[in-house]
């Protein structure tokens, strides 16, 4: 049987849901090409769908093509100005090329769209700290917490910014709630989770080198 015309035809008897839930499984994999490929088969056939736009370009964006992902994501909000998490990854874009403040910009849009977008509200506490508005990211984070979801990487989160600030109490607190929530194993590759409890076991490993130090 040919392998290529087998998988050829297992697309078009596929519903577009199906196929937008095979190439994000692709994309888990590491296999960004194929998940790509899937998507530009699925905008091909409906070319007006903003969601597929927008989850290309997070599939460019987490593949490192920053220019592409941009793109699609502002054809997504042409498509569908009122597509939440549209905003919210082309502000992942701004912040990756250093544009804070376009970044911020869009992170309200996501929120004013959809106050419970939970990931919005994080990013742009992760972005306000990096503009050192260490207390405006702390309230922000707070206000994250009451949504219920994410507490693994709200707590990190904010414990990165009181470890920033210099409360160090406060973020060891942080941290340890943060590595009660985030899983210890994952069977997606390159797990957001996982690669945030490995950062926030490094950021107490630095303040332990610290607290030793300053003994």
């Amino acid at each position: 049987m040919n392998t290529n015309l087998s998988n050829s035809f297992t697309l078009f008897i596929k519903p577009d849901e199906s196929l937008r839930t095979w190439a994000w499984e692709k994309a888990q994999q590491g296999n960004y090409s194929e998940a790509i490929a899937l998507l530009d088969w699925l905008i091909d056939r409906c070319p007006h769908s903003a969601i597929d736009y927008n989850n290309r370009g997070l599939l460019y964006f987490q593949n490192g093509q920053i220019k592409l992902a941009l793109a699609d994501y502002n054809l997504a909000l042409k498509l569908n100005p009122q597509l939440a998490s549209a905003y919210n990854n082309r502000a992942n874009c701004y912040a990756a090329s250093g544009w804070l403040v376009a970044a911020l910009a869009d992170y309200d849009r996501a929120i004013d769209l959809n106050p419970g977008h939970v990931r919005a509200r994080i990013n742009q506490g992760i972005t306000l700290r990096e503009l050192g508005m260490y207390k405006q990211a702390i309230e922000n984070f707070d206000t994250a917490l009451l949504l219920g979801q994410l507490e693994g990487h709200i707590y990190a989160e904010r414990g990165r910014t009181y470890h920033l600030w210099g409360d160090w109490n406060y973020c060891l607190i942080d941290y340890r709630r943060a590595l009660t929530q985030l899983p210890q194993e994952s069977t997606w590759k390159s797990s957001p989770a996982i690669c945030l409890r490995l950062q926030v076991e490094a950021w107490i490993d630095q303040l332990r080198s610290l607290f030793s130090k300053g003994r």
